[in-house]
């Protein structure tokens, strides 16, 4: 499955939840954008909302997910000041084991937002602050093992948005359904690999080639970098469609919220993949 949030099925759920949006207009109406909004319905497209109706917008999914943004990079700021190496050895890192507690708090903050929407205006900020702390002292981790490297994860995870942005709103890759088949089925082969190898870990066996420093282990890391990176068109599909269909204006902070979810996964496998290439 690609990402959980922005995907067709919940967009057809939403649709269902909440029936009321983008509906034609009454046979019979005297106003003439209710008069072309039920003749587009009637050609079988989607019908125009009426005049005065908040409906989702790409521009303000985008401004919202440059919120999202702010609210992750505070929780990280947070998160970073709270990992330090140990005062009696240097070699030594103090990570506070609550650190988890906010991870745990951002997943179930998650869960809530996928199945209930309507609640991205109020659970996305907070799923952002609380995934922020821990990506905050996750890097880190990393930074005092390799310096530099989160800044180049950055750098990496932002390049790689604008220009599937760029490529996308120019039509230069056009979001098809073999395509989304294709990333919706390489994403799920993906989740399955990494619960396949947890489970393998825990019954000790050695998993070793997923994290060292390998040819295979970098070239599944290219890989996963990758689909994580594709998951991004079908992200900025659901949004057009979305704001096509005239969705409610807090849909505007679902799709912030999803497209921060992908922008997360795809920040940590860059990490992975920059800490391998420079063990």
């Amino acid at each position: 499955m690609a990402n959980p949030a922005l995907t067709d099925k919940r967009f057809k759920e939403v649709r269902e939840e909440d029936p009321g949006w983008a509906a034609p207009a009454a046979a019979g109406a005297l106003d003439a954008t209710a008069t072309t909004s039920a003749a587009t319905a009637a050609a079988g497209g989607v019908a125009a909302p009426l005049p005065g109706t908040k409906v989702m917008t790409a521009n303000g999914t985008f401004a919202k997910t440059f919120f999202l943004f702010l609210f992750v990079l505070a929780g990280a700021l947070f998160g970073w000041r709270q990992v330090t190496p140990s005062p009696a050895n240097a070699q030594q890192i103090a990570f506070p084991g609550w650190i988890w507690f906010p991870m745990l708090g951002a997943v179930a903050c998650a869960f809530v937002v996928i199945f209930r929407p309507k609640m991205a205006p109020v659970l996305g900020p907070v799923y952002a602050v609380l995934e922020g702390v821990f990506l905050g002292a996750f890097s880190k981790l990393f930074e005092l093992h390799w310096n530099g490297i989160v800044f180049q994860a950055v750098l990496a995870t932002a390049a790689t948005f604008f220009v599937t942005l760029a490529l996308y709103v120019f039509g230069i890759v056009k979001v098809t359904k073999r395509m989304q088949m294709i990333v919706i089925g390489a994403t799920l082969g993906i989740v399955v690999m990494y619960v396949f190898a947890l489970l393998l870990s825990v019954f000790g066996v050695d998993v070793t080639f997923l994290n060292d420093g390998s040819p295979l282990s970098i070239g599944i890391s290219v890989l996963v970098c990758g689909v994580a990176a594709f998951n991004l068109f079908l992200d900025y599909e659901f949004i057009r469609q979305a704001t096509a269909a005239g969705a409610p204006k807090y849909m505007e902070w679902y799709g912030a919220f999803g497209i921060m979810l992908t922008l997360v996964w795809l920040y940590l496998e860059f990490l992975r993949l920059f800490a391998k290439l420079r063990s």
